[in-house]
């Protein structure tokens, strides 16, 4: 009886997993993302949620103590407020974020003809909002952007990261990968020391993570706030003792899209929760 009972379970199981409905794509959290460029410098690719501390991992999960969710709420009421000399309100222009952004953070950042160089999403925020609204930019860790920012990405939570790399974007992509492997700063460290060669191991009481970005904004226990990516781009060059680049330099943005390319198929996770 019990024989039958668990080839029952398993022909069961075994239907189930064919349907695909218990079959998930790997997100790089609980299990890698395999590379899928043959140039790729990771054999496995894993989101910095992977590293995480369980409690920080939960707290993430959870939309009602996710803390970064806070920031949300501040994004959805500004996505709806008239400012500006033109009259106007994101949604004047977009509608619905649910349906109008969905899928948008996947892609950034992007090729933009006009400026002959890349664009960041914070960029594309503050060019409406310069452009069409003729309202005020605001500044990259301000709670305004950060809140459009997390309200923005989250309409693409669970996507994959889908950068273009080819086409005008190479040489960018290039400099931006140059940057990565570039040592700087009095102890002569480049991203790749810690990002790429040590990953996992420890440093003072933290995990060392792939230092992917499909989860920022990020809030981050130590900030008690969330932070843009440029924000960590800086706090890393201090860390070497290099002198960091201004939020929104070509410098970063460039960085940015190398970034998305190593982590391509994480899905996004905004608003992270790390250390």
């Amino acid at each position: 009886m019990k024989l039958l009972k668990t080839a029952a379970v398993a022909s069961v199981l075994a239907a189930f997993a064919l349907s695909g409905a218990a079959l998930a794509a790997p997100d790089g959290k609980m299990e890698p993302v395999k590379p899928t460029a043959k140039d790729h410098p990771l054999d496995e690719i894993w989101s910095g949620y992977h590293f995480a501390k369980p409690d920080t991992r939960a707290m993430q999960d959870d939309e009602f103590e996710n803390p970064g969710m806070a920031w949300y709420e501040i994004g959805r009421e500004l996505w709806n407020k008239v400012e500006g000399e033109a009259g106007k309100s994101c949604a004047s222009c977009h509608n619905k974020a649910e349906d109008s952004m969905k899928g948008v953070a996947t892609r950034y950042p992007i090729y933009y003809e006009p400026w002959k160089k890349l664009m960041n999403l914070e960029q594309r925020i503050n060019l409406c909002r310069s452009k069409n609204m003729k309202a005020k930019t605001w500044k990259f860790d301000s709670n305004q952007m950060l809140g459009m920012m997390i309200y923005v990405k989250r309409q693409s939570l669970g996507m994959p990261i889908n950068v273009k790399v080819d086409g005008p974007a190479k040489p960018f992509f290039e400099k931006g990968k140059a940057f990565y492997y570039e040592r700087r700063g009095q102890l002569d460290m480049a991203c790749a020391h810690c990002h790429e060669k040590y990953y996992g191991q420890q440093i003072r009481m933290n995990i060392l993570s792939q230092g992917q970005s499909n989860g920022f904004p990020v809030y981050r226990l130590k900030w008690q706030k969330p932070g843009s990516l440029h924000r960590r781009f800086k706090g890393c060059n201090k860390q070497v003792r290099a002198k960091p680049f201004k939020e929104g330099s070509d410098e970063y943005v460039n960085l940015e899209l190398y970034l998305a390319w190593r982590g391509q198929g994480l899905t996004v996770e905004t608003p992270a929760v790390r250390n």
